[in-house]
C-alpha cells in the first residue's frame, strides 16, 4: 500500500512537472502546445529523430518521457510506446482480436488516440473495445465491446473525466455514450442515443463556471451530459447528418462545427415520401427496398446507412427516419454559451457560420480566434465571441483533403493536410489577414494530428513518426 502510495504520489509529481500530451488534441482537448516549435520543418530539417511505425491514424498521446500511439501490424492490432528522448520502442502489446472490423478505403482500424492519467494508458479500438495498461506495457483490464454497426470504422477517441473513461459509440443503430470506471474498468453508467446514426466525432469534457460536462456532437444535435452518471442536461439542433469533428471551447464559449453532402442551403439532398418512392421502385412488388431497386444519385450512395440493420432490404421505417435526417441536416460552425437547460437551440447559440466549413479537421481556438480549415486548403478566422469574419475561405496553397486537425503553439497554428504538407499560419491576436509562414512537404499522407510539446512537434505520417525541434542535428 505505502509503495502504491509512492509510486502515485511520483508519478502527480513527475505529471505536474513536465509538459504532456494526454489525449487527442492535448491538455483539456484544446490542441494547444507549449514552448517554441520551429516553423519550418521536414524529413531533412529540424528532426531530432525520426522512427518507423505501423499503419494507423491515431495520434501521439505523451505522458513524461513516453509517447503511446496505436497500429496495425501484420494483422494485428497493436498499442506500443516509444521513448521521447529518441524514439526507440519501449514495448508494445497486442489487442486481443478475432476480427479486424472494416473500414473505408483511407481509413485505418486504428484511429482512435489513446488517452492516459499518468498512470495507467487507455485504448479504443471498434475491433474489440476498451484496454488499458500500465506505463509498463501490463494489461490493467479490458471491456469487451461488439463491433460497431458501421461499415466506415471507428474514429472517436477516448476521454477521461473524473477517474472515468468516457467513450462515445455513435453508429447506424443503438448508439449509446459510456463511462467505465478506470481504475477498475468496471461499468460507471451508460446513457442509450437511440435516435444518433453514425458519427465519428470524439466527446469533449467542458469546462465552465466550476461545472463540467460531456459534450458530444452527433447527428442532427449537439448535447450535454453530466460526467457523474451520463444524464443530458442540454441539446442543441443545428448539426449534420453525420458528424466528423470534435467540439472544443475557448473565450467562454464552446465552438461546434460539421459538414457533411446534403446540408448545404444550395446543395441539399432531398428524398420522396416512402409511399411515392416505393410505388416508382419497388420492381418486385414486396414492400420494401433493394440496393438493386434504387436509382442511381445520391440516394442509392448512401444505400448502408438508410439500411440501418444491414439486412439488404430498406423498410419503410427505415427510409422515413433517414428523410428526416437529410430534412433537418444543417452544416454549420457555430459557438454556445454556458448554463443551459433543456432545448438551448433559440436560446444559448451565440452566433454562427454556414459557410466554408471543414469536414473532418476540428477547429481550433487559439489567440482570440477560430480557425476552420475547409478542404482545398482554405483558411477561415473568426472572433471567438463574436463570429466576426477576421478572413474567410483564404488559399493556403496546399490543395488536398484535411483529415489532421489543427493545433496551436507560440503565435502559430499549424494544419497538416493529407497529401503531406504541414502549413503553418500566424495567428497573432492582430493579425488583419492570412499570412502562411511555412508549408512543410513531408513527402507522406497525414492523417493524425501533431503533438506539440516544450518546443517539440511530434508528427505521425503514413509510415514514420517524426520528433522535431529548433535547430536540432537533423539527418543531412
Amino acid at each position: 500500500m505505502l509503495l502504491m502510495v509512492s509510486v502515485t504520489v511520483a508519478l502527480a509529481s513527475a505529471l505536474a512537472a513536465e509538459s504532456n500530451w494526454p489525449q487527442f488534441r492535448g491538455p483539456d482537448g484544446l490542441g494547444i502546445g507549449t514552448g517554441r516549435p520551429p516553423v519550418e520543418f521536414g524529413p531533412e530539417k529540424n528532426v531530432l529523430w525520426k522512427i518507423d511505425v505501423p499503419f494507423g491514424h491515431s495520434s501521439p498521446c505523451i505522458v513524461g518521457n513516453r509517447i503511446f500511439l496505436t497500429g496495425l501490424d501484420d494483422g494485428k492490432l497493436v498499442t506500443f510506446c516509444v521513448d521521447r528522448a529518441d524514439g526507440h520502442e519501449l514495448w508494445r502489446a497486442v489487442a486481443p482480436v478475432d476480427k479486424v472490423e472494416p473500414t473505408q478505403r483511407i481509413a485505418s482500424p486504428a484511429s482512435p488516440t489513446p488517452c492516459t492519467d499518468g498512470l495507467r494508458i487507455y485504448v479504443y479500438f471498434g475491433s474489440c473495445g476498451l484496454l488499458a495498461y500500465d506505463l509498463e506495457g501490463r494489461e490493467q483490464w479490458r471491456v469487451p465491446l461488439p463491433v460497431p454497426i458501421v461499415e466506415f470504422g471507428t474514429g472517436s477517441s477516448p476521454l477521461l473525466a473524473d477517474g472515468k473513461v468516457i467513450l462515445v459509440c455513435d453508429q447506424d443503430m443503438g448508439s449509446y455514450l459510456l463511462a467505465v470506471d478506470a481504475s477498475t474498468g468496471q461499468p460507471a453508467w451508460r446513457t442509450e442515443r437511440p435516435e444518433f446514426l453514425r458519427s465519428f466525432s470524439s466527446p469533449f469534457l467542458w469546462k465552465h463556471d466550476g461545472a463540467e460536462e460531456i459534450v458530444v456532437a452527433g447527428s442532427l444535435w449537439v448535447r450535454g451530459y453530466t460526467v457523474r452518471d451520463g444524464r443530458e442536461i442540454w441539446s442543441c439542433a443545428g448539426m449534420a447528418r453525420v458528424s466528423n469533428a470534435t467540439p472544443l471551447a475557448g473565450n467562454g464559449v464552446l465552438l461546434v462545427s460539421s459538414w457533411n453532402v446534403g446540408g448545404d442551403a444550395g446543395d441539399r439532398v432531398t428524398m420522396a415520401p416512402f409511399d411515392e418512392f416505393l410505388a416508382a421502385n419497388d420492381r418486385n412488388h414486396d414492400g420494401v427496398l433493394t440496393r438493386d431497386e434504387f436509382p442511381p444519385g445520391p440516394i442509392k450512395d448512401r444505400f448502408s446507412q438508410i439500411d440501418v440493420n444491414k439486412d439488404g432490404r430498406v423498410t419503410r421505417e427505415e427510409y422515413e427516419h433517414m428523410r428526416d435526417v437529410f430534412s433537418q441536416a444543417v452544416n454549420q460552425l457555430f459557438a454556445i454559451q454556458p448554463g443551459g437547460h433543456g432545448d438551448i437551440t433559440n436560446t444559448h447559440v451565440l452566433w454562427k457560420e454556414s459557410r466554408h466549413l471543414p469536414y473532418v479537421s476540428s477547429p481550433l481556438c487559439y489567440n482570440g480566434r477560430v480557425y476552420a480549415i475547409k478542404n482545398g486548403g482554405l483558411a477561415s478566422c473568426y472572433e471567438a465571441r463574436t463570429g466576426r469574419i477576421v478572413y474567410q475561405a483564404e488559399r493556403m496553397d496546399a490543395p488536398g483533403d484535411y483529415y489532421s486537425s489543427a493545433v496551436g503553439a507560440n503565435g502559430c497554428v499549424y494544419v497538416a493536410s493529407q497529401k503531406g504538407s504541414v502549413v503553418v499560419i500566424d495567428a497573432s491576436s492582430d493579425a488583419p489577414q492570412l499570412r502562411v509562414l511555412a508549408r512543410n512537404d513531408m513527402g507522406e499522407q497525414i492523417f493524425a494530428t501533431p503533438a506539440v510539446v516544450d518546443g517539440q512537434i511530434f508528427l505521425r505520417t503514413e509510415k514514420h513518426l517524426f520528433a522535431f525541434a529548433e535547430k536540432a542535428g537533423g539527418h543531412e
